[in-house]
């Protein structure tokens, strides 16, 4: 018996079974008769139980940090350990899907960006639909304001696709110092390699084997996963691109990131542009700069720039 409630059920059970008194229950087990005695006052905790559970629900792989800044959000002053609590009770603890692979060696640790559109990155998802129709999605992502700029359905995506969806972005928020992509074939074509010239954007490559080098479209990549394709059967490929779109404006404008302070990457990008006084979709701020080696990401393997034809 070493915690306080074993100690009153003990001391209950003697006074019951012996007919010993309170007094003589508790120099028998050893402990203090105010501890018996003590009546919890922890207040009711059922609305936020429910609202708890309900947040769950509607976000079932948020972990309790992440509903916590949910619920502070919505005004409700809450310990982080109260949260924790309710949630293990609740056992809401989200179940980890399969394992990953763990990284061996060393490595230089990446350059990290420090201005909106200074690297974006790139990369392609796959899905299906119920019918089994497969289709991909590229992901776009600024990797210093970690804003999801892109989300692209469709059941092929060309490099002339791509040239083209980048223009569109580019439009709204001006260009990037440089573009960080893998080594598959629509972003080593011809189309992309003569659109990185005519943009003016630097245009760097993994090495062969190192997703880690594209670590922050790899990270969204896992996030997008888990709480969008793994919780959606996809009836056409509009209704995918239409909730593709919902979850990308809900990515950044209303789901907290913990890399940025448990901001969202809107508010972050904006606490940016204020702080040093630029905007990012100002297409002035991007200069021209040569394309990146593979050193300055942090990779010991040699260049991997790949012209194709």
């Amino acid at each position: 018996m070493v915690t306080p409630a074993a100690h009153r059920e003990a001391a209950a059970y003697l006074q019951s079974t012996y007919g010993m008194s309170e007094r003589r229950a508790c120099r028998v087990i050893g402990t203090d008769r105010s501890s018996v005695r003590y009546e919890a006052t922890r207040p009711d905790d059922g609305a936020l139980r429910e609202r708890l559970k309900a947040l769950a629900q509607e976000r079932r792989r948020f972990g309790y940090r992440r509903l916590h800044v949910l619920l502070r959000r919505e005004g409700q002053v809450v310990n982080k350990k109260r949260v924790q609590r309710i949630y293990r009770e609740e056992r809401l603890t989200v179940r980890r899907r399969g394992g990953r692979k763990r990284a061996m060696g060393t490595r230089r640790p990446i350059e990290t960006p420090l201005a909106a559109n200074q690297r974006w990155s790139l990369d392609f998802v796959s899905d299906q639909m119920t019918d089994g129709r497969r289709f991909r999605i590229l992901t776009v992502i600024d990797n210093c304001t970690r804003e999801c700029l892109a989300l692209v359905a469709d059941t092929s995506l060309s490099g002339h696709r791509v040239a083209r969806e980048l223009d569109a972005i580019i439009a709204q928020r001006g260009r990037p110092d440089m573009i960080v992509s893998d080594n598959g074939t629509e972003l080593t074509s011809n189309a992309i390699l003569g659109w990185a010239d005519e943009a003016g954007v630097g245009w760097h490559y993994i090495a062969p084997g190192k997703p880690q080098q594209n670590g922050f479209n790899e990270s969204f990549n896992g996030r997008l996963r888990d709480e969008l394709l793994n919780e959606t059967l996809f009836r056409s490929l509009p209704h995918a691109r239409a909730m593709l779109e919902a979850w990308r404006r809900d990515y950044n404008e209303v789901r907290p990131h913990s890399k940025l302070g448990w901001m969202t990457p809107r508010d972050y990008a904006r606490a940016l542009s204020g702080k040093s006084g630029r905007h990012a979709a100002n297409p002035d701020l991007s200069a021209r700069r040569p394309l990146a080696t593979p050193a300055d990401q942090g990779s010991d393997q040699p260049r991997t720039l790949v012209v194709a034809g």
